[in-house]
Protein backbone atom coordinates (compact mmCIF):
# COMPACT_ATOMS: atom_id res chain seq x y z
CA UNK A 1 0.00 0.00 0.00
CA UNK A 2 1.14 3.13 -0.44
CA UNK A 3 2.84 5.25 1.97
CA UNK A 4 0.37 8.12 1.54
CA UNK A 5 -2.93 6.02 1.46
CA UNK A 6 -1.73 4.19 4.81
CA UNK A 7 -1.30 7.33 6.63
CA UNK A 8 -4.78 8.17 5.00
CA UNK A 9 -6.43 5.44 6.62
CA UNK A 10 -4.86 5.54 9.71
CA UNK A 11 -5.93 9.27 9.74
CA UNK A 12 -9.55 8.13 9.39
CA UNK A 13 -9.01 5.39 11.93
CA UNK A 14 -8.12 7.81 14.44
CA UNK A 15 -11.13 10.16 13.54
CA UNK A 16 -13.54 7.11 13.51
CA UNK A 17 -12.26 6.02 17.15
CA UNK A 18 -12.31 9.45 18.25
CA UNK A 19 -15.71 9.86 17.09
CA UNK A 20 -17.28 6.64 18.49
CA UNK A 21 -15.86 7.21 22.25
CA UNK A 22 -16.34 10.78 22.70
CA UNK A 23 -19.85 9.73 24.07
CA UNK A 24 -18.14 8.43 27.41
CA UNK A 25 -16.09 11.90 27.90
CA UNK A 26 -19.54 13.87 28.28
CA UNK A 27 -19.03 16.05 31.67
CA UNK A 28 -21.52 14.85 33.92
CA UNK A 29 -21.25 15.98 37.50
CA UNK A 30 -20.75 13.87 40.21
CA UNK A 31 -23.80 11.50 41.64
CA UNK A 32 -24.34 7.98 43.00
CA UNK A 33 -25.23 4.93 41.09
CA UNK A 34 -27.50 3.85 44.42
CA UNK A 35 -29.19 5.22 46.57
CA UNK A 36 -27.59 5.36 50.38
CA UNK A 37 -27.25 2.73 52.25
CA UNK A 38 -28.48 2.32 56.38
CA UNK A 39 -24.98 3.23 57.14
CA UNK A 40 -24.13 6.14 55.61
CA UNK A 41 -24.10 9.42 57.73
CA UNK A 42 -25.21 12.01 55.32
CA UNK A 43 -26.23 15.30 56.95
CA UNK A 44 -29.87 16.03 56.59
CA UNK A 45 -31.65 18.32 54.25
CA UNK A 46 -32.47 21.69 56.03
CA UNK A 47 -35.08 22.45 57.55
CA UNK A 48 -37.39 23.57 60.28
CA UNK A 49 -35.17 26.75 62.74
CA UNK A 50 -32.28 25.95 60.62
CA UNK A 51 -34.42 26.74 56.46
CA UNK A 52 -35.74 30.02 58.48
CA UNK A 53 -32.41 31.03 58.97
CA UNK A 54 -31.72 31.43 55.71
CA UNK A 55 -34.28 34.46 55.27
CA UNK A 56 -35.77 32.96 51.81
CA UNK A 57 -37.32 35.59 49.90
CA UNK A 58 -39.46 33.19 47.52
CA UNK A 59 -41.74 30.95 48.43
CA UNK A 60 -40.81 28.25 45.93
CA UNK A 61 -37.17 27.86 47.90
CA UNK A 62 -38.47 26.86 51.15
CA UNK A 63 -40.84 24.39 49.20
CA UNK A 64 -37.84 23.21 47.30
CA UNK A 65 -36.68 21.78 51.07
CA UNK A 66 -40.20 20.54 51.68
CA UNK A 67 -40.09 18.82 48.82
CA UNK A 68 -36.33 17.86 48.91
CA UNK A 69 -36.99 16.23 52.74
CA UNK A 70 -39.39 13.94 50.72
CA UNK A 71 -37.03 12.04 48.01
CA UNK A 72 -33.52 12.23 49.43
CA UNK A 73 -32.51 9.13 48.28
CA UNK A 74 -33.67 9.53 44.71
CA UNK A 75 -31.64 13.43 45.22
CA UNK A 76 -28.49 11.22 46.13
CA UNK A 77 -28.51 10.09 42.44
CA UNK A 78 -28.52 12.69 40.42
CA UNK A 79 -25.81 15.09 39.35
CA UNK A 80 -26.16 18.76 39.95
CA UNK A 81 -25.55 21.11 36.35
CA UNK A 82 -24.24 24.21 38.48
CA UNK A 83 -21.12 22.05 38.82
CA UNK A 84 -21.18 22.75 42.42
CA UNK A 85 -19.20 19.48 42.81
CA UNK A 86 -16.45 21.63 41.83
CA UNK A 87 -17.14 24.40 43.65
CA UNK A 88 -17.76 23.47 47.01
CA UNK A 89 -17.77 19.85 47.08
CA UNK A 90 -21.19 18.63 46.50
CA UNK A 91 -20.96 14.69 45.33
CA UNK A 92 -25.04 14.96 44.13
CA UNK A 93 -28.06 17.02 43.85
CA UNK A 94 -28.70 16.08 47.80
CA UNK A 95 -25.88 17.73 49.24
CA UNK A 96 -27.70 20.96 47.26
CA UNK A 97 -30.38 20.87 49.87
CA UNK A 98 -28.42 19.93 52.81
CA UNK A 99 -26.73 23.43 53.08
CA UNK A 100 -28.16 26.51 52.34
CA UNK A 101 -27.02 26.30 48.75
CA UNK A 102 -29.82 24.68 46.74
CA UNK A 103 -31.94 28.05 47.98
CA UNK A 104 -30.01 30.41 46.27
CA UNK A 105 -29.39 28.76 42.80
CA UNK A 106 -32.00 28.00 39.98
CA UNK A 107 -30.39 25.30 38.37
CA UNK A 108 -30.80 23.17 41.84
CA UNK A 109 -34.35 23.67 42.37
CA UNK A 110 -35.23 23.74 38.91
CA UNK A 111 -33.89 19.92 38.85
CA UNK A 112 -35.05 19.28 42.39
CA UNK A 113 -38.61 20.27 40.90
CA UNK A 114 -37.77 18.29 38.30
CA UNK A 115 -36.72 15.30 39.79
CA UNK A 116 -39.56 15.15 42.21
CA UNK A 117 -42.39 15.40 39.12
CA UNK A 118 -41.01 12.76 37.75
CA UNK A 119 -40.27 10.84 40.79
CA UNK A 120 -44.39 11.41 41.17
CA UNK A 121 -44.68 10.05 37.61
CA UNK A 122 -43.26 6.67 38.85
CA UNK A 123 -39.84 7.49 36.96
CA UNK A 124 -36.77 5.40 38.53
CA UNK A 125 -33.58 7.55 39.40
CA UNK A 126 -32.17 6.16 36.19
CA UNK A 127 -34.37 7.58 34.05
CA UNK A 128 -34.77 10.63 36.03
CA UNK A 129 -30.74 11.26 35.71
CA UNK A 130 -30.85 10.43 32.03
CA UNK A 131 -33.70 13.64 31.50
CA UNK A 132 -31.56 15.57 34.13
CA UNK A 133 -28.28 14.93 31.71
CA UNK A 134 -30.52 15.71 28.49
CA UNK A 135 -31.85 19.26 30.34
CA UNK A 136 -35.10 18.35 30.48
CA UNK A 137 -34.99 20.16 34.39
CA UNK A 138 -34.65 23.48 32.23
CA UNK A 139 -38.02 23.64 31.30
CA UNK A 140 -39.00 24.03 35.22
CA UNK A 141 -40.18 27.85 35.78
CA UNK A 142 -40.04 28.62 39.00
CA UNK A 143 -42.23 30.85 39.63
CA UNK A 144 -44.63 27.80 39.35
CA UNK A 145 -43.23 25.57 41.02
CA UNK A 146 -45.75 26.10 44.09
CA UNK A 147 -47.47 24.01 42.04
CA UNK A 148 -45.68 20.87 42.34
CA UNK A 149 -47.08 18.63 44.87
Amino acid sequence: MHVGLKRLFLLGAVCLLAITTSAQFVDVPMFHDSAPSKKDKLPPILAGDELKKLDLKYAFQAHAYALAAKIPGVLYQQPCYCHCDRSVGHSSLRSCFADDHGAHCATCMQELFYTYKMTKARKTPAQIREGIIKGEWQKIELQKALDIN
